[in-house]
C-alpha cells in the first residue's frame, strides 16, 4: 500500500495587526463573529472539506474557534478572519481551523448490526476471495478517535481466532489531526468502554492501575493491527490501494451536499474491488446515485 505521510500540526504566527483592522473589528462589536466573517469561513470550510456550515452554525463555529484566537494570539474574530483571508494565514491556519470545527461523534461498537453482519456473512467471504494470498483489507473512512477502527480490530481478531489463516490489516483515516493523535493513543475514559462486550473487554481493553483516573486503554496487540493517517475525502484522488475488501465510511456523508456526496461515493467505490462491501451509516442513503453496487444488507452494499 502506498504510505500516506500525516500531516504535522503546523505553526502558526500571529503577527501584528494594522491599527485600521483594529477599528474594523470594533464595528463588528467585539469578540463575536460577524455574519460577514461567518460566510468567509463557511465557504472554506464546505470548499476544504466538504461540510456545510449553513447560518444556524454561526454560534456553534464561533464557539468553537475561541481556541484559535486565543492560540494565535488575536484579540477578536474580525482580526482572526482577517489574517486568514487577507494576511494569507490559511496556508498555515487551515489544518487548525479544520481540527476545531469538525465533530467527531463516535463509539465503540455504533450501529452493531453492521458488525453482526461483518463477522457472520463478510469476513468469510472476503478471506475465500484472498485466498490466503494477502491480508483482507480494511478501511475506516472517517475514523474519528478510533473506536470504529479498534471494533473492527476486535471483530477481526475474533473471527481470525476460530478460522486458521485469517489476516487482516486496517487502515484508518481522518481530515482532523487531534483525533488521529487521541486514536493512535488509544486512550479513552472507561465509561465509552461500555458497549464492548464483556468477553472482548477482557481481550482487548486494560483498565488503568489508578481507578481515580477512570481510562482504558486499548491493549497494544490490536493498536499495532491498525494504522492511522490524515486524509481528506474531498481530495479528488487517495493515495490508496485499489482493492480493499471492506470499506466503512459511516456518518460523514450526512455533512455533505448531494453533489459531493456522489464525488465521494465514486472515489470509494474506486478503491473497493468487485465483491468488496461498504458500509454507510443507517441515516445514510444511495438514492439517485448511479453507482456499482448493490444493496447486501442495511446500509451495507457489495461492489458489482
Amino acid at each position: 500500500m502506498n504510505a500516506i505521510t500525516k500531516n504535522t500540526a503546523v505553526a502558526t504566527a500571529a503577527g501584528s495587526v494594522r491599527e485600521s483592522h483594529g477599528s474594523h473589528s470594533s464595528a463588528h462589536g467585539g469578540n463575536s463573529l460577524s455574519r460577514k466573517d461567518f460566510e468567509k469561513l463557511a465557504k472554506f470550510i464546505h470548499g476544504y472539506s466538504g461540510i456545510k456550515m449553513p447560518p444556524n452554525k454561526l454560534t456553534m463555529v464561533e464557539g468553537r474557534l475561541r481556541r484559535r484566537l486565543k492560540a494565535t494570539g488575536y484579540a477578536t474574530f474580525a482580526q482572526y478572519c482577517h489574517y486568514l483571508f487577507e494576511q494569507g494565514g490559511l496556508e498555515d491556519e487551515q489544518v487548525h481551523l479544520i481540527d476545531a470545527v469538525t465533530t467527531n461523534k463516535t463509539e465503540f461498537f455504533r450501529e452493531p448490526d453492521h458488525f453482526r453482519i461483518l463477522e457472520e456473512n463478510v469476513l468469510g467471504e472476503v478471506m475465500r476471495h484472498r485466498a490466503g494470498r494477502k491480508p483482507v483489507k480494511i478501511w475506516s473512512a472517517a475514523s474519528s478517535i478510533g473506536a470504529e477502527p479498534y471494533t473492527l480490530a476486535m471483530v477481526a481478531a475474533e473471527f481470525a481466532a476460530r478460522n486458521r489463516g485469517f489476516e487482516y490489516s486496517i487502515l484508518a483515516t481522518d481530515l482532523c489531526t487531534q483525533v488521529l493523535e487521541t486514536a493512535v493513543l488509544g486512550i479513552y475514559p472507561e465509561a465509552m468502554m461500555a458497549p464492548v462486550p464483556d468477553a472482548l473487554y477482557q481481550r482487548y481493553v486494560l483498565r488503568d492501575k489508578n481507578p481515580k483516573r477512570g481510562l482504558a486503554r486499548i491493549v497494544p496487540e490490536l493498536r499495532t493491527q491498525v494504522r492511522y493517517a490524515r486524509l481528506n475525502l474531498m481530495d479528488t484522488s487517495y493515495p490508496l490501494d485499489t482493492d480493499f475488501d471492506v470499506i466503512f465510511c459511516r456518518n460523514i456523508l450526512i455533512y455533505f451536499d448531494k453533489p459531493t456526496q456522489n464525488a465521494v461515493l465514486q472515489r470509494l467505490c474506486s478503491h473497493l474491488r468487485p465483491g468488496g462491501y461498504l458500509f454507510m451509516g443507517h441515516s445514510e442513503t444511495l438514492a439517485g446515485f448511479d453507482l456499482p453496487l448493490t444493496l447486501a444488507g442495511p446500509t451495507v452494499f457489495r461492489r458489482n
